[in-house]
């Protein structure tokens, strides 16, 4: 298993360099910004775009480099690759033409080429486009499923599906290749096959981790499929085998409750096209690991080049503008989610918290408020309102916001926590503290051991000079439950300073600042331990490096003042009631996965879990093995660790929580 995952990595490694490393941009055209008057110029100043993240200024460039030497094959490709990237396909098909013939960019050209083939219905020529003259095993597979797509769309539904259980290569095909053979039988009507392909399919629990996003897509698929023929108690029961492998997930939920209500269920591929996007869409995701986003957005393009409204595919791309922070972009996105998606209400909510990144408040708040108007149980769409107060620090409006959303809140469950911590969070920052710790409780009471709640009521209670043992021993747990979290160390070990213990102070926050290097709190929190423990000149140091990290006006005029003055003598006291907040993570908006979604449920960690660190090849089923002595202990590692954002893509050096071992 480690060896076949590394060969898949190799396969990645050997693709990835080829990529453009920039943000899609769907909306920018310009021409170059600045002029240019030779090769060299044009195809640097591309080069330093594509650096910037603004891939349409390279593209321009590009196109200008191309007018003093139009035959530059590199530049073509580069161009081919940048205009699929920011979604203008057409615009990217005679570059493809032109490079078909090349070995070294077919891979591309090719796909591009067979996806404008499969648009027109011309799948002999969908089929020609796919024989490579060189290819990965990444490449061989994504050729596999087209030509097998482009069979079934010439009318051969069961030589489509016999052609896929025949593709060779290495076994991590199976999972892949079974679900769209299981897709194809049942667009072809070859239910009874398709039934005992789609079971083979969720049986390989194995394989699940390696692809995590295809193997639940073949449930959901499963699931639709059992529905339709009217067994709607299989297919919830498909639905359930899945739940602990991704507990929560958006659309696994989403498709359970439309089941419960009764509607249709449309196929997943119903035709070529759609199958092929859904191809396409599987390794593209599959693919998502560090490092591979470019490859992701290429590959999600290509399918939405096939299925311009794919609901999965729009929120993947969404996402992933805005995790590079391109919020004009994201709402692009989020704004062609088909109003008869499941989604589009989560979209919607996502399209506002991205105006709101764009300082678009007044327009931000109007949406998420006609969304709350729409459907006031969906508590999701108050947290979100309440981020986009919290971040203007108007708390009174999310204090009275929460206030409204409890209401509707009839039988509180563990997954309502997060709606009485952010209540509780509003009336903190109010100071108004009665109102403000029995919300802290009742969050702690529906999720005992969550560690956000743990530790914002234990510092809270140390910051007022109450209880402090107890908020001592919350900060703790919260940090024994989340020990790779930076912030939740920093806490504990700003606790101990204001507490005086200024040596294990210094020891927490030097283990806070190793985890979150990049935060000028953190620094200036630690600049100021070193200080109280004598070690004045790191203290200085610490301070500067604050300093540069470009802080928030507040925290940088506090720092500039330390690097003048150093700390007063009888700081000690006056800590107690000045010293700032512990860090905290900034606010971001939700994601389709996750932060929408009230936080998902966080297990209880026992006090001899261990942590890990992951090596190279490793999945979630081999560290089950060796280090638990059974793969099917996988799940377990997964409840443990419920921000793992990629199950199936571990990554060297990252850290997980392992149970005990048997």
């Amino acid at each position: 298993m480690q060896l076949r995952r590394a060969s898949w990595l190799m396969s990645l490694a050997a693709i990835v360099a080829f990529v453009p490393t920039t943000t899609a941009v769907y909306a920018k055209q310009a021409d170059a910004p600045v002029q240019v008057r030779s090769l060299s110029g044009s195809f640097l100043a591309a080069r330093v775009a594509e650096a910037d993240d603004d891939l349409p200024d390279a593209i321009a460039y590009y196109q200008k480099a191309l007018t003093f030497e139009p035959d530059n094959q590199e530049i073509k490709q580069s161009l081919l690759l940048a205009l699929i990237s920011v979604g203008r396909f057409n615009e990217a098909l005679p570059y493809a033409n032109a490079l078909k013939e090349v070995p070294e960019a077919e891979r591309f050209s090719r796909l591009a080429l067979a996806v404008d083939e499969i648009r027109k219905k011309n799948f002999s020529g969908a089929q020609n486009m796919m024989k490579l003259a060189l290819q990965s095993d990444v490449d061989a597979l994504i050729a596999g499923l087209i030509t097998a797509w482009s069979k079934f769309g010439a009318g051969d539904a069961k030589g489509a599906a016999d052609y896929l259980e025949k593709l060779q290569g290495p076994d991590w095909y199976a999972l892949f290749t079974s679900y769209h053979q299981a897709l194809i039988e049942e667009a072809g009507g070859l239910d009874k096959q398709a039934e005992e392909t789609f079971g083979l399919t969720l049986d390989n629990v194995e394989q699940g981790p390696i692809a995590p996003g295809t193997y639940l897509r073949n449930a959901e698929a499963y699931a639709g499929f059992l529905t339709r023929k009217g067994r709607k108690a299989e297919a919830l029961a498909v639905l359930d085998k899945v739940k602990e492998f991704a507990p929560g997930r958006l659309p696994i939920e989403a498709l359970r409750l439309r089941i419960n209500e009764g509607k249709a269920i449309p196929q997943i591929a119903p035709d070529a096209a759609a199958g092929a996007a859904e191809a396409l869409a599987n390794i593209g995701t599959a693919l998502d690991r560090d490092g591979g986003e470019p490859l992701v957005r290429l590959y999600l393009n290509y399918a939405l080049a096939l299925t311009p409204e794919n609901d999965i595919v729009l929120m993947q791309l969404a996402e992933g503008a805005e995790q590079k922070e391109d919020a004009q972009t994201a709402i692009d996105l989020y704004s062609r989610v088909p109003a008869t998606s499941p989604f589009k209400r989560l979209s919607e909510t996502q399209l506002a918290l991205n105006l709101a990144d764009l300082d678009k408040q007044e327009e931000a708040v109007s949406h998420l408020k006609k969304l709350i108007a729409d459907d006031p149980n969906d508590l999701r769409t108050y947290l979100a309102l309440g981020s986009v107060y919290s971040s203007k620090e108007n708390f009174r409006a999310a204090a009275d916001l929460y206030d409204q959303a409890v209401e509707h809140i009839k039988k509180p469950e563990r997954d309502d926590w997060s709606i009485f911590y952010q209540r509780g969070i509003a009336y903190e920052r109010l100071k108004e503290w009665p109102k403000a710790e029995p919300n802290f409780r009742k969050a702690l009471d529906l999720f005992p051991n969550q560690p956000q709640v743990l530790n914002y009521l234990g510092y809270s209670w140390i910051d007022m000079d109450m209880n402090l043992e107890e908020g001592l021993n919350l900060i703790r747990r919260a940090v024994d439950l989340r020990p790779s979290d930076g912030y939740i160390v920093d806490s504990l070990g700003w606790a101990y300073y204001k507490l005086g213990r200024y040596e294990e102070a210094v020891n927490e926050l030097e283990r806070a600042v190793s985890l979150k290097p990049e935060d000028p709190v953190l620094n200036d929190h630690l600049g100021d331990a070193y200080w109280r423990a004598g070690r004045q000149l790191e203290a200085t140091f610490q301070w500067r490096h604050a300093r540069d990290m470009k802080p928030e006006p507040a925290v940088l005029a506090s720092v500039e003042k330390k690097l003048r003055e150093g700390l007063p003598a009888d700081e000690k006291k006056a800590a107690a009631k000045d010293a700032p907040k512990p860090a905290e993570p900034p606010v971001s908006p939700p994601s389709p996965d996750k932060k929408t979604e009230a936080p998902l449920a966080e297990p209880e960690v026992r006090a001899s879990n261990t942590e890990y660190v992951v090596k190279p090849g490793q999945s979630l089923w081999s560290i089950a093995v060796d280090q638990l002595g059974n793969g099917e202990r996988y799940r377990e590692i997964l409840d443990l660790n419920p921000n793992l954002r990629n199950p199936g893509q571990l990554v060297p050096g990252q850290q997980l929580i392992l149970p005990v071992s048997d």
